[in-house]
């Protein structure tokens, strides 16, 4: 019987442990960053054991950094957080991608960029949106603390390997719909738990034709579906984008093995999900988790049960309502999802010309100094600034609250990140998850417009 390209992935990396039962998995690449790794270095200090493989371990700087004076940390907590991994990486002999430096940045946009994520990879991270880089045909997914302790002593994993869940995706992408709205639209449909126990693999025609940026978003957002992996066949996509990185010296060498990373055709997957994206719309979140959205015209449902009087209440909205009737006062364009550089060209499509609704707090955050300095080599934070936007240093910024970047309390943001919890961009904060497009487009009219009738 044929194998998932996830199936194959996992079995060239266990070391111990029959099928069924947890196995022990070789970890190729552990990135860290300051919020998970503290505990776990001192773990390593208090039992006297070394870093285990300190050439596979890299760290950056992007939970807690500001991005206005990004020297100047007035948070205690946060600045200690950063010393001490900049401690730790010095102690411990880990490559670090320091504040200020040019590969510094969201450790989802590091890895990619600097060459670090590549296909066939098993990769691993204290932090939940690992699956981003599953987009690259890799095993990658978010752990514990305790976990990055392990992968620091033994570079391994105990892990349990989940059943294999197919989502098809065919169909052309209507003109200003995005990545970002599909897989709003699969959480709207299936709901946050729809992926739990198994690993999603994407496949079909349109996702053959996203670049990696908008497969990065997609894989992005598998933890939202209760997933902890998201994993899409590599291509030639993928290894034009991997070419010539960095970290990708041994690309000649590899490239062979990477074409093998592929689904067998008679590969038998535990539940298959087929999706057509060509009439699909703009999507907006109207609640407080990630399922709670509507297609752009569609009303805000009746109430079901206790979460959603909870999420309504909590929004300050009310059941029949539509999108357009929020009353926007803040615009987040940034996070792990959607501030690569394309995200920011789109973006600036809809913003060049214009300029920010007076109701409105616009910011801009790339994800990494990579991705700003090729922005500004592009005229694009000219096009950002002269709009009334502000244009930020990178980092995690105002997709969590563990920084300055906050939503005032109550308000209503128009955001670009992965998650829209109470409270998550500050507290009282009302998150609304959108497309870069329809971000930039609520920007410049101070409510969310049909962004199908914006862009050209």
């Amino acid at each position: 019987m044929g194998q998932t390209l996830f199936d194959k992935v996992w079995d060239k990396h266990v070391l111990h442990g029959n099928v069924g039962d947890p196995q022990l998995l070789y970890i190729d690449l552990h990135l860290i960053h300051e919020v998970t790794s503290p505990q776990a270095f001192e773990g390593l200090r208090i039992q006297n054991r070394r870093l285990r493989r300190p050439d596979l371990t890299f760290a950056t700087l992007d939970h807690n950094v500001p991005t206005v004076d990004i020297f100047n940390i007035k948070d205690e907590i946060a600045n200690k957080q950063i010393t001490t991994l900049q401690k730790n990486a010095k102690d411990f002999g880990v490559h670090i991608f320091d504040m200020g430096s040019d590969e510094q940045g969201i450790v989802h946009m590091v890895g990619p960029e600097t060459g670090l994520t590549q296909p066939g990879k098993t990769i691993v991270c204290g932090d939940s949106h690992t699956a981003t880089h599953g987009a690259f045909g890799a095993i990658a997914f978010g752990i514990g603390t305790s976990e990055v302790e392990h992968v620091f002593a033994t570079q391994t994993l105990w892990q349990t390997k989940p059943k294999n869940l197919k989502i098809d995706i065919n169909g052309n992408l209507p003109k200003g719909v995005y990545a970002k709205d599909i897989v709003l639209y699969l959480i709207n449909q299936y709901g946050v738990d729809f992926g739990t126990g198994y690993a999603l693999e994407f496949t079909g025609e349109t996702i053959k034709s996203l670049s990696m940026e908008a497969r990065m978003t997609i894989c992005n957002m598998a933890i939202e579906a209760g997933a902890k992996y998201g994993i899409m066949q590599p291509d030639e996509t993928t290894f034009e984008y991997v070419k010539g990185r960095p970290y990708a010296d041994n690309f000649e060498r590899s490239i062979s093995e990477w074409k093998q990373l592929y689904s067998d055709e008679d590969a038998v997957f535990d539940k298959v999900i087929e999706m057509d994206v060509s009439d699909l719309e703009p999507q907006v979140t109207w609640g407080t988790n990630p399922e709670m959205g509507v297609n752009f015209n569609t009303p805000f449902p009746d109430i079901k049960d206790s979460n959603d009087e909870r999420a309504y209440q909590y929004m300050g909205l009310e059941p029949g309502q539509k999108a357009e009737d929020i009353e926007l006062g803040y615009v987040f364009l940034g996070s792990c999802t959607n501030a690569r550089i394309t995200d920011l060209i789109e973006a600036s499509h809809i913003v060049k010309g214009n300029h920010v609704h007076p109701n409105i707090t616009a910011i801009v955050v790339p994800g990494s100094r990579t991705v700003k300095k090729e922005a500004e080599s592009m005229g694009l934070d000219k096009v950002f600034k002269e709009a009334g936007f502000e244009w930020r240093e990178p980092g995690c910024s105002m997709c969590l609250g563990m920084n300055p970047d906050q939503v005032p309390e109550g308000v209503h943001c128009a955001s670009t990140s992965n998650r829209n919890f109470e409270g998550r961009q500050g507290k009282g904060a009302r998150t609304h998850l959108v497309s870069p497009a329809m971000a930039a487009a609520a920007a410049i009219n101070g409510r969310f417009v049909d962004v199908r009738k914006v862009v050209v």
